[in-house]
């Protein structure tokens, strides 16, 4: 029997419900949907009509994440939402964004006792938009970490302060995806805001451990100013942050020829001029795939022989600083 769960963060509305959630702000009457196609107003009040609702659940690579400062070379449990607040041309997971699909139902508690059962450590939200499935996740955040077991966030970030404020107590890490420094890229391609994106990103690095995956779409989100802007903006965050540029694949209403791999490698080297990490997600480069320390650059974590060459979270051999979470 499906669970009924009455969402949070929304208010009346004269034309029915306005969900607070995220940057929508979407108006809602009797009987219809947001954007996102799982908050519904019944009899004016809004349910989360995903709660518990999981597409898939598998355990992948921490690295699958993308997440390489982060309990690397472990595995962890992830499970997502039929769900997504933005729109994206692009979007490599449509069939289970965009449209209704198949799911399976599983409470908090029995994500914890699978979790429990299998002595899993670790459990991701992704594959699709995380953030549409608060309630669910704030559920089960608390239980999960009340257990030591982490919470991780694959996301695009577009959530109000106030519900991140909530949440993010009980979340260990995230991955967000910075998809432009272009708020133009964010409403024609995206549906949505650039700003909100980046102040997420701001106030949740300085709450737990974050990583950004950046797609590099060429001709439309490649401009030089804007990945100036985009490399600098993560540098002022913090340069220690964790950045990974993705080749793009055409995928849904996007054509554009997928990214050359020598420009990408371009980038990820301008990149390096202002962040400490930086790495190359969907084809396989070496200099850009291991994690080396950037004051010596001693290789400290080799992802083929999967070793890792840190101790007591120093470089092994000059003993900088790294911030990796690794096992104690």
């Amino acid at each position: 029997m499906a669970v009924e769960k009455e969402a949070l963060f929304w208010e009346k509305h004269k034309k029915g419900v306005k969900c607070l959630l995220c940057p929508n702000y979407c108006i809602i009457p009797k009987k219809l949907s947001g954007k996102c196609r799982k908050r519904i107003n019944v009899n004016n009040k809004l349910y989360a009509e995903n709660y518990a609702k999981s597409i898939t659940m598998f355990l992948d690579p921490m690295e699958k994440k993308p997440l390489y400062h982060f309990y690397p070379l472990t595995h962890i449990l992830s499970l997502g939402p039929n769900s997504c607040n933005l729109s994206c041309k692009f979007c490599q997971n449509h069939y289970s964004s965009m449209q209704d699909c198949l799911a399976s139902e599983i409470t908090p508690e029995e994500l914890l006792n699978q979790c429990l059962k299998s002595n899993v450590k670790h459990v991701a939200f992704t594959y699709t938009e995380p953030i549409t499935w608060f309630e669910y996740i704030l559920d089960s955040a608390k239980l999960l970490k009340e257990n030591g077991i982490s919470v991780v966030l694959v996301t695009n970030g577009y959530i109000n302060e106030q519900p991140l404020e909530m949440l993010i107590p009980h979340i260990s890490a995230m991955n967000i995806d910075l998809k432009a420094f272009s708020d133009e890229f964010y409403t024609e391609i995206c549906q949505g805001k650039l700003q909100p994106v980046l102040d997420v990103i701001r106030y949740a690095a300085d709450k737990t451990h974050v990583e950004l995956t950046f797609l590099m779409i060429e001709t439309l989100n490649d401009d030089p100013e804007e990945l100036e802007g985009l490399f600098s903006f993560v540098k002022d965050v913090n340069p220690e942050i964790p950045l990974h540029i993705s080749k793009y694949f055409p995928r849904y209403q996007l054509f554009i020829e997928e990214t050359n791999e020598e420009h990408l490698v371009e980038i990820a080297k301008k990149a390096s001029k202002y962040l400490k990490y930086v790495y190359i997600g969907n084809f396989f480069h070496s200099e850009f795939q291991n994690t080396h320390c950037p004051e010596c650059h001693h290789l400290l974590i080799d992802r083929l022989t999967r070793t890792i060459n840190i101790k007591n979270g120093c470089c092994e051999k000059c003993n900088a600083k790294i911030p990796v979470v690794l096992n104690p």
